[in-house]
């Protein structure tokens, strides 16, 4: 190996490795976090404004779908979709970048450019739509439900195993509740029912997740409006429920939702392996309390001795749980008190998302360090002082790929109620984990009769990562 690229791959581990630090990208963040977290949404939209990082390819999407949640949540419901709709082109657009994922294969998977997460860019059609519902455009909103419907396909088509996130019950719903509002019942008695199949098989087993009531009396309202007799007979016996049609003529439909919490955040997990060299010019990587056993070609051979023998580092990631300070939630809206139920969990999602690769995400670390490995003993027998900072500094640069949506809520709920024509007021109740009222949240809106209202909440409240 000549000394011109002997120097460059120590210049390239020292610049994008060591330099780079060890701080996870939530503590890159902190920042931003700790004013959003506190409900300063104003000054949190500052940071993200003042971010250097704001332009870098490699964190773009995270900082448009961050700047779209802030937006929103100030109720600046066009300039949100501003944001989302750039990072939608963002995930779109995504190519391959062959130079980054060699450098990645030699430093750490930090280098690359942030894709997102399956369940990261169908949020992204969540949160367009509500902003379209807001800005009273529900022909748009129902734009972000075809797409979502693209999105979901593609998902199913990248798992065909059943214990993995490959349907999403919630995004089904969300579309069948947007294709309710827009009168479009027949769409929505086929979202309603595809989501049911979901919360009856994927959700239930995957997350615990259970078919929502709601969902259940909206797809025999659905079947009903569509005359489809035969499928309410059959889901009004399957659920053991009683269809009841109620006039709209006098009153209108409120779906509420509450996003709760925030969701968790990638950390780095270290895991020890024995690097044995061997004979045929392989290394094996092994972690017996783990039972796991990589064997990687290295093009070396192996001496006898207790060189071939070593303790190495492998950095992985692993998402930790921000729990949610309120437990559950209830909407007063003066003529009864509902519990809101629960629709989606995003910590779930995103911890069944990082399972569902694992084995890939670890093969890419092992062949990562089987590479620097080689590398660096290529470089020992022409320059053993090389050699030596080529290990270091690798050693150094060894870092798990720790970006992930933060701004996301730990979990949806959600609840419909009909109600009469004009402004009315509600009033959230957020309860504790123990059970308590810890507070509740006066809020108003205005009903139109025969239209639904929809209306978004989100309790940011939550407990440090671990906690």
């Amino acid at each position: 190996m000549r000394k011109p690229l002997i120097r460059y791959l120590l210049a390239v581990l020292f610049l994008t490795g060591p330099l780079t630090g060890c701080r996870t990208y939530y503590q890159r963040q902190q920042n931003f976090h700790r004013h959003f977290q506190q409900g300063d949404l104003t000054e949190a939209a500052r940071v993200l404004e003042r971010d250097r990082q704001a332009d870098n390819r490699r964190v773009r999407l995270l900082y448009l779908m961050n700047k779209g949640v802030v937006q929103h949540l100030l109720g600046n419901y066009a300039e949100s979709n501003h944001y989302f709709e750039q990072a939608y082109i963002l995930g779109e657009d995504f190519r391959r970048n062959f130079g980054d994922e060699a450098l990645a294969l030699l430093v750490n998977p930090r280098v690359t450019e942030y894709r997102g997460e399956p369940f990261e860019l169908l949020m992204v059609h969540y949160y367009k739509a509500m902003n379209f519902i807001q800005l009273g455009d529900l022909d748009a909103a129902l734009v972000e439900c075809r797409r979502l419907n693209i999105a979901l396909n593609a998902l199913s088509d990248r798992y065909r195993s059943e214990n993995k996130y490959r349907r999403d019950g919630f995004i089904h719903n969300l579309m069948g509740i947007i294709y309710d509002a827009a009168g479009d019942y027949n769409n929505a008695f086929i979202a309603y029912r595809n989501a049911l199949e979901i919360y009856e098989g994927d959700y239930l087993r995957l997350f615990g997740i259970a078919p929502p009531e709601q969902l259940k009396k909206d797809l025999l309202r659905a079947a009903y409006r569509t005359g489809f007799m035969d499928q309410l007979d059959y889901y009004g016996k399957k659920f053991d429920m009683t269809y009841e049609h109620r006039s709209q003529e006098t009153k209108g439909e409120v779906v509420f939702f509450w996003k709760n919490g925030l969701g968790p955040v990638k950390e780095e997990l270290n895991i020890m392996f024995t690097m044995v060299r061997g004979s045929g010019g392989q290394m094996h990587f092994v972690n017996q309390e783990m039972g796991m056993s990589f064997p990687v070609p290295s093009g070396g051979e192996s001496t006898g001795g207790l060189g071939d023998l070593r303790v190495v580092r492998v950095a992985f990631p692993r998402f930790t749980e921000r729990r949610p300070v309120y437990a559950s939630a209830r909407l007063d809206t003066g003529e009864e008190k509902i519990a809101l139920e629960l629709a989606q969990n995003i910590n779930a999602l995103a911890f069944q998302s990082l399972e569902d690769r694992f084995l890939q995400e670890m093969g890419q670390a092992i062949l990562r360090l089987a590479l620097r490995q080689a590398t660096e003993q290529r470089i020992r027998k022409e320059d053993e002082s090389l050699g030596a900072l080529f290990g270091l500094l690798g050693a150094a640069a060894e870092q798990a790929d720790t970006r992930n949506w933060q701004t996301l809520p730990h979990s949806i709920y959600y609840v419909r109620s009909q109600l009469p024509q004009g402004r009315q007021g509600l009033q959230l109740d957020l309860i504790l984990h123990d059970g308590r009222t810890a507070r509740s949240v006066d809020l108003e809106t205005y009903v139109v009769p025969g239209k639904t209202t929809f209306i978004n909440f989100h309790t940011l409240n939550t407990y440090p990562p671990g906690l």
